[in-house]
């Protein structure tokens, strides 16, 4: 009984654990997602700032606002560039958390089915006892007649 109660408190833990895991999960799923948000806000802002000074430029324009574009879109694509590695160590981190809640969900399962096994033990013990009890008294109960019977002249 005893190592049944340290199997149930060790499925607590598990529980405890996979319920963790699964907030992490839940959290770097946000995180990931907010990560792929910004990056596609950025290439979408990016995409339209080269559009609208791409036809400013077929009018016409200076020298300067040429540099001022080009070292604005070399910004831009810096913060894309970092935004994209971001969002890859978003989903790096989501597979890693998809990992650990596979890990803790299995480590339930088997400590579940240590309980199960643990259980049907202790139900099958506990029927061969009530069944040698049950026989043992069917045999006392017995003993008096067939001593009776012995004594008996036939």
């Amino acid at each position: 009984m005893q190592r049944l109660q340290s199997l149930q408190v060790l499925m607590q833990r598990e529980q405890q654990r996979c319920d963790q895991a699964q907030s992490a999960l839940r959290r770097a799923d946000d995180a990931a997602r907010r990560a792929r948000e910004q990056r596609d806000q950025l290439l979408a802002y990016r995409g339209e700032y080269q559009a609208r000074w791409t036809a400013q430029f077929h009018q016409g324009g200076t020298m300067d606002i040429l540099m001022y574009y080009r070292s604005f879109m070399q910004r831009l694509d810096q913060a894309v560039a970092l935004q994209t590695r971001q969002a890859e160590l978003g989903e790096l981190q989501l597979a890693q958390a998809r990992r650990e809640l596979m890990e803790s969900e299995r480590r339930v399962a088997s400590v579940r089915k240590l309980i199960e096994r643990r259980a049907a033990e202790l139900a099958h013990a506990g029927r061969q006892r009530d069944q040698k009890q049950t026989d043992e008294q069917a045999q006392r109960m017995r003993w008096p007649n067939t001593q009776r019977d012995r004594l008996l002249p036939q």
